[in-house]
């Protein structure tokens, strides 16, 4: 049986709405913050409860423009986590600011007993990393801004719809940036990515940093950049908006079945904390392993297409070494890329296909 990690064939295997409308804007040739971007920007707004939402080219410029937005730049620190994607610390190097990082917790999140000890007097804003579709713990983390006067842009870049005692991820900080990637819960045919806010001055900086700082076609209030959100993209976003829910209660709903069936295996495979407070989207299934290199050979050629996020963490990649970190700085994050494992969990996955996932990983470690 195969288990494929990619999806994207079957879910826009019925793609004709969407054609349409493309058709549309052929007609219409509105290719440039056509109507599309707007119509979708206040649907995502709303998702996010937040008051605006601005669309550019990716999730990487949503964390880059976000945070030039409230200000971050050359000799500036912002506090984030070591074992997220890179776009996450590149966004902060983009901005000119220095990364600084803290240890993360068992939930592969940031570590709030670390962020206090790493503030200094540069310290410019915090950036949570919501990884893989869990909410980092926003609770703990805020009385920590609020007390430095630090402001919080979330990454949730892989956290459409995930929530905290039902308050969604986006609204905590005073910014969130999020991606439409084609491999994300909520995708377009490419790139594409979302910023959301509830601060006016923020919104306004953020529409005129995505389009070259133009006020009006002929008027330029600010040095900005080239980030718009394609109104092609923001066709089909807004298409994928509407089935959000059903895709991340699929999701939710595999991730359940995964775990009963591998949490009956302690010292092989160990689940990350699943608190009934938090909404956790599962833009991946992330476990840690026993053996995990073997068992991911054993699974892939038994035709599952497990994945490793990610086995070397950021600060011990090559752009890293100029901020001096070293191996053993941050254990857990170290620990965790040695053993982490990553389970496909799309909603196009059948029970069986599940089932399976599950017998596998058990006869490796009965072998």
């Amino acid at each position: 049986m195969r288990v494929p990690y990619s999806y994207l064939k079957d879910q826009f295997a019925d793609s004709e709405a969407i054609l349409r409308d493309i058709k549309e804007l052929l007609e219409t040739s509105a290719f440039t913050l056509g109507p599309a971007v707007e119509e979708f920007e206040r649907g995502f707004a709303k998702l996010c409860a937040s008051r605006y939402a601005v669309g550019v080219g990716s999730g990487t410029d949503a964390l880059f423009l976000a945070l030039k937005a409230i200000g971050v730049g050359p000799g500036d620190e912002v506090i984030t986590a070591p074992n997220s994607f890179i776009a996450t610390t590149g966004a902060i190097v983009a901005a000119g600011a220095r990364p600084v990082f803290v240890d993360v917790g068992e939930d592969f999140a940031i570590d709030p007993d670390w962020i206090e000890p790493a503030i200094s007097p540069r310290t410019k804003a915090l950036l949570p990393v919501h990884y893989s579709g869990c909410p980092a713990p926003m609770t703990r983390i805020l009385p920590i801004a609020e007390r430095h006067h630090l402001p919080i842009v979330e990454d949730a870049c892989q956290a459409i719809d995930a929530a905290i005692d039902g308050q969604v991820t986006g609204s905590f900080g005073i910014a969130a940036g999020f991606s439409l990637h084609p491999l994300k819960n909520l995708n377009v045919w490419g790139d594409g990515g979302v910023i959301v806010t509830s601060d006016d001055d923020v919104c306004e900086r953020l529409r005129l940093l995505r389009n070259h700082g133009l006020r009006s076609r002929d008027e330029v209030e600010i040095f900005g950049y080239n980030s718009r959100l394609d109104t092609l993209q923001a066709i089909v976003a807004r298409h994928v908006l509407r089935e959000a829910a059903g895709i991340t209660d699929a999701r939710i709903r595999n991730a359940a079945l995964l775990d009963a069936g591998l949490g009956g295996l302690p010292g092989c495979i160990t689940l990350p904390p699943r608190p009934a407070n938090v909404r956790q989207v599962y833009h991946n299934y992330m476990v840690q392993a026993r053996d995990r290199d073997r068992l991911l050979a054993y699974l892939l050629d038994h035709g599952i297409e497990a994945k490793v996020h990610y086995p070397i963490p950021i600060h011990l990649q090559k752009p890293a070494r100029r901020l001096g970190y070293k191996p053993g700085d941050f254990p857990v994050c170290e620990r965790q890329a040695a053993a982490i494992l990553t389970l496909p969990v799309h909603q196009h996955l059948r029970e069986d296909q599940l089932l399976f996932m599950i017998d596998t990983v058990q006869a490796f470690y009965s072998r």
